[in-house]
């Protein structure tokens, strides 16, 4: 049986990437993102005996009202002995005055006051540093001003997670339901993202966390000498740092849908593009195998779109034989493969969408990911070409 070419050698070749996509995509989907859609060993909540101190760090700029929100639910965590210490980052507004009338009603609140930009120092690192270094226990809890733990046992589900060997925690944040096409987007891209790095830590392989929902050791970062290592980046704090500090050994994943955190989404598509742009620019700084992961993972994800719209809309290109024409067969199989994949997806995002308390983003799973695709490598380029 031969095959003969009619129009071009273009579709074939096309054809044969398209398949090479595919088959690399099911296998990240199916070897690694199933380690958090099927993942099913939640933690034995400690009794308060078991528990030690712990501080929640906090850093804020001109964050009056959500601190006034925030911080009421942090002190209202059931756990037994615990301090907030709230970096204010050189806030203009009503910050400093709350802290302060804080303190002195509730011993528990611990403010550390920044009252000057420190030009070389660029980002969160260096208040976030000066937090952990006013920290009072060795556990910490790191969480931003915009978050919002969904119950009181949050605090507990994290600390935990910890046993004799633990010393670093990665929790998820998800992101809130406003409505609106560009919330879902930028839920489906936080959603991806935390499949990819918690799937990752599961299997045994940590690379990065959210500071939205984190937690390790104070001495854990004081040996390894805190942010100094990529201090020139304004990102970094969670990702770099995670990914320097992380092992098999002393790593565990928080995965609790009904204690975690939730934080606000960003105002505008500009916004939220340029925190991803800035987000992507550390990926050079990653480990090798880190950064191939992703490239395959991005590239093969971009490369399955435009190799199947490319298809689509050629003609078929080649018959089977002389006399059976194969392009009553194109189509329905091209359809078919593309099935594969959105089925697959259906069944590991709907998993790890139930285990992260996501909900909403099924139905347009499709549109959501096709469009991340054309959107990630804007992005990806873009962080790099950032000059900092």
């Amino acid at each position: 049986m031969s095959i003969d070419f009619f129009y071009n050698r273009l579709s074939f070749y096309i054809l044969a990437l398209f398949i090479l996509m595919l088959v690399i995509q099911l296998g990240i989907h199916w070897i690694r993102f199933s380690k958090l859609a099927f993942f099913k060993r939640y933690p034995r909540i400690k009794r308060n005996d078991e528990l030690e101190p712990v501080s929640i760090v906090v850093c804020a700029r001109d964050a009056y009202e959500q601190l006034t929100e925030l911080i009421p639910m942090l002190l209202g965590q059931d756990y037994p002995q615990f301090e907030v210490v709230v970096v204010n980052d050189c806030s203009d507004d009503e910050t400093e005055e709350y802290l302060k009338d804080l303190e002195r009603r509730e011993p528990r609140i611990k403010p550390v006051q920044l009252r000057q930009h420190l030009n070389f120092f660029n980002g969160k690192k260096f208040p976030l540093s000066m937090g952990i270094k006013s920290a009072s226990y060795d556990l910490m809890v790191l969480t931003d001003f915009d978050c919002m733990p969904t119950s009181e046992q949050w605090l507990r589900s994290v600390v935990s997670c910890y046993d004799y060997d633990t010393e670093v925690v990665i929790g998820y944040a998800r992101l809130r339901d406003t409505g609106g096409l560009l919330n879902r987007l930028m839920r489906f891209e936080n959603l991806q993202n935390g499949m990819m790095y918690l799937s990752s830590a599961l299997a045994g392989k940590p690379y990065m966390g959210v500071g939205k929902n984190l937690s390790y050791r104070q001495r854990l970062f004081f040996e390894n000498k805190g942010f100094t290592s990529h201090y020139g980046k304004n990102a970094g704090e969670d990702d770099l740092f995670i990914s320097q500090v992380a092992t098999k050994k002393n790593t565990k994943v928080q995965v609790d849908d009904e204690n975690t955190i939730t934080c606000a989404p960003s105002g505008s598509f500009i916004t939220w593009a340029r925190e991803r742009c800035n987000k992507y620019s550390t990926i050079p700084m990653h480990r090798l195998g880190v950064r191939l992961t992703m490239a395959i993972h991005y590239c093969s994800q971009f490369l399955f779109y435009a190799a199947f719209i490319a298809l689509f809309f050629l003609s078929p290109a080649f018959t089977v034989g002389t006399e059976t024409p194969y392009a009553a067969y194109y189509f329905p199989t091209l359809v078919f493969l593309f099935l594969l994949r959105y089925i697959t997806q259906m069944i590991l995002y709907r998993g790890a969408s139930k285990r992260l308390g996501e909900h909403g983003l099924l139905p347009g799973l499709i549109l959501w990911d096709f469009i991340f695709a054309l959107l990630t490598p804007i992005f990806r380029i873009t962080g790099r070409m950032t000059k900092e």
